[in-house]
């Protein structure tokens, strides 16, 4: 044992504390940390908690030296440190909030976030946001490495020597919030600033990216493709330049209850193939219980991956109130058992602002904790070892987003003009699937959907489909599937998308809940549709397809990209439908459904008469008003779009003496199989009702 480690334990057992009953492997005598306000008002929610306006003044950047002996003391890093650029050139930092400390590998280099915390209230301007700083441990060198008006927090040193952090440059907003909610997502950037790129295309928020022991980003992702709002905000893992997203555990749960709602701050545990997290709300801050989350263990999107390390407190939102059991938050993991972590017995969202995190040691075995430090004016949060810590191995990059500089190189802005637009990708065998397609099923096809991100700030506004908060959606086209199940082709870098399994009559078997993108130049390989995770590919290279050239994606019928229900559906409606719609019946309670247009100007969402009609006939996600509710995790392979719908049925079956064409058919199939959409672009929603291409703000 270090000498550290012995004086420590020496130290905590002659405090009466019961945690150093074996060896706790400490090697280290100062602590990194930040005081920050704990948020009682606005902010209280897992999007909010992170905008500057909503963070409360005080605090800063601190050293807890000493912290286990019987006199620690605290040392504010910043008491002296002048900024050398930026804003604050030549002066201290101003009255503001922190947010996110992290520590260089070498242990001399803190990057931090800081916001003036100017109380615009969903106004974002520099005053008002976050921006990434870092000081050496001493205080000196203190440099601003972003501003603007948007965002930047969670920074994270790469073993490559670049940045990672959040980032609300990419552009977008929430789409279940009656607020202006932006979407930030990771990026990367050259240790000086330089070089900000966007390496997560998600069309939805993440959070706390890391790196683990294998030099891989571990993250938390909110994945909200045709599903409840609420339901799937746990852990991801991507490549340092974003390739591959996949999620590690508890994707696509059954019921709320069945895990933690949010699956926070997201760590690798020293010598260890698990992970350290907070257990917490969505409607509300990171804090909550820890857990430790075993990726080894096969997941059952409930609990088996899952330990539970602070039984004192349930998990808020999926087994308690929103605002209950807020007792820990920001776990640093020693090992396995040996935790850093702040904690407040007392934690509570509505006891009016007066919760006061301090530094605990947790023993995750005993669950006994000892304090280290609390300030009662303030709360304490991000406990770091404060010491070099073995750096992990550096994966090489194999697109050029975010790809590091050589030594003494500086940055080119034009250095990557030339990347490629596009990367490839492939299915070994779309028959490997979770759920099992109907019987005698054969996948002639996979269709491309572009997820939008929206780009108007409040939900329903505009309301794209029947489904309320649903994403905006464009059919980016077909790509053969070989009679093995293998698929290869190109598809658009930077865009998140999702896949359908298609039958020899273009019509979708299985849908994915989920979604993901490629880098320039990437090649992404899946082994088959919805598969169980940690399952190898049943051919391999064997795969028919990988012995050819990639296939280019085929565009789809007028009306489907940009979507549009005016483009795509009414023409066929107005053709084969309308003409015997108008007639005079002679029972009125018999009288078909109207499917002209209408004046659609008058209606608040710009929509036809005959779409608003056909909603009982049609198959979409979520209710028709109010917030989304819980949806199934997975596609049911053959129960959903169009082979789900009272419409496709009752043509199928024969409507009278309608005759649509075989074009004609896949129109009507194809917008049900669109989540029955209307509009496929936020803006300009009059110009889409008159039935002209408007061509979406986000890609």
């Amino acid at each position: 044992m270090k000498t550290t480690a012995r004086i420590c334990l020496l130290m905590l057992i002659a405090a009466g504390a019961s945690v150093a009953r074996a060896e706790a492997p400490i090697d280290f005598k100062d602590i990194l940390f930040i005081k920050r306000q704990f948020l009682s008002g606005g902010g209280n929610h897992m999007c909010d908690q992170y905008f500057g306006f909503h963070a409360v003044p005080g605090g800063g950047v601190f050293v807890l030296e000493n912290a286990f002996s019987d006199k620690p003391a605290v040392r504010d890093v910043l008491k002296n440190s002048l900024c050398q650029n930026g804003r604050f050139k030549g002066r201290k930092l101003p009255s503001g909030s922190y947010l996110s400390p992290d520590l260089s590998y070498d242990g001399k280099t803190i990057l931090f976030a800081f916001t003036e915390a100017e109380k615009t209230r969903y106004k974002w301007t520099p005053k008002s946001t976050f921006h990434i700083l870092k000081v050496n441990a001493d205080g000196s060198s203190l440099t601003q490495l972003t501003d603007g008006a948007w965002n930047d927090f969670d920074p994270c040193w790469m073993p490559n020597g670049r940045i990672l952090f959040n980032s609300e440059r990419r552009g977008g907003f929430g789409r279940c919030h009656a607020r202006p909610v932006p979407i930030y997502t990771l990026h990367t950037m050259n240790p000086d600033g330089s070089d900000i790129v966007c390496i997560s295309h998600h069309e939805s928020n993440e959070w706390h990216p890391s790196i683990d022991n294998n030099g891989m980003i571990v993250y938390t992702r909110w994945d909200y493709v045709d599903r409840g709002f609420n339901q799937a905000h746990h852990p991801w893992i991507t490549s340092p330049d974003g390739r591959d997203p996949r999620s590690i555990h508890g994707n696509f749960k059954e019921k709320q209850g069945d895990n933690p709602v949010m699956e926070l701050d997201v760590r690798a545990i020293p010598g260890s193939k698990r992970y350290v997290a907070t257990a917490a709300a969505h409607h509300g801050q990171a804090y909550g219980s820890l857990i430790m989350i075993d990726p080894q263990v096969a997941d059952d999107n409930k609990m088996s991956p899952i330990t539970i390390l602070t039984p004192d407190a349930k998990f808020p939102e999926a087994n308690t109130g929103t605002g209950n059991d807020l007792k820990y938050a920001s776990a640093w993991p020693l090992s396995e058992r040996y935790h850093l972590c702040v904690y407040d017995e007392n934690g509570n969202a509505r006891r009016g602002g007066k919760n006061n995190f301090g530094i605990c040691l947790l023993d995750a075995e005993t669950h006994e904790k000892k304090l280290l430090y609390r300030d009662p004016a303030i709360s304490c949060l991000s406990p770091i070892p404060l010491r070099a810590r073995k750096k992990p191995p550096v994966i090489p990059h194999r697109t050029a987003v975010g790809e590091p500089l050589a030594p003494g190189k500086k940055f080119d802005p034009d250095a990557r003009k030339n990347a490629p637009a596009t990367g490839t990708v492939g299915v070994m065998n779309v028959y490997d699937s979770t759920l099992p397609f109907p019987k005698g099923t054969r996948i002639k096809y996979l269709r491309i959907m572009h997820v939008l991100p929206k780009s108007t700030p409040h939900h329903h506004k505009p309301q794209i489909s029947y489904g309320v908060e649903k994403s905006a959606r464009a059919v980016l086209g077909t790509v053969p599937v070989e009679d093995d199940g293998s698929v290869l082709f190109t598809m658009p870098a930077g865009r998140s998308v999702f896949f359908q399994a298609l039958d020899e009559n273009m019509e979708a078997v299985q849908s994915m809940k989920s979604a993901t993108y490629v880098q320039p130049g990437e090649r992404l390989f899946c082994t088959g549709c919805h598969e169980p995770q940690k399952k190898t590919a049943s051919m391999g290279a064997n795969a028919k397809a990988l012995r050819r050239k990639p296939s280019m994606i085929t565009p789809d019928v007028d009306g489907s990209n940009p979507f549009s229900f005016p483009r795509l559906v009414q023409p066929v409606l107005e053709k084969k439908c309308v003409p015997c719609h108008v007639k005079d019946h002679k029972d009125a309670k018999k009288k078909p459904p109207d499917l002209r247009k209408g004046d659609y100007l008058k209606d608040k969402r710009h929509w036809y008469t005959s779409y608003i009609n056909l909603r009982t006939y049609a198959f979409y996600y979520g209710p028709l008003g109010g917030y989304d509710r819980w949806l199934p995790a997975v596609t049911v392979p053959g129960k959903f779009g169009a082979k789900a719908s009272k419409l496709y049925a009752m043509l199928k079956k024969g409507h009278h003496d309608v005759k649509l064409s075989k074009p004609e058919m896949h129109r009507i199939t194809l917008w049900l199989e669109c989540n029955s959409d209307f509009f496929g672009a936020y803006e300009n929603t009059k110009a889409q009702a008159e039935g002209k291409i408007v061509t979406p703000a986000l890609n």
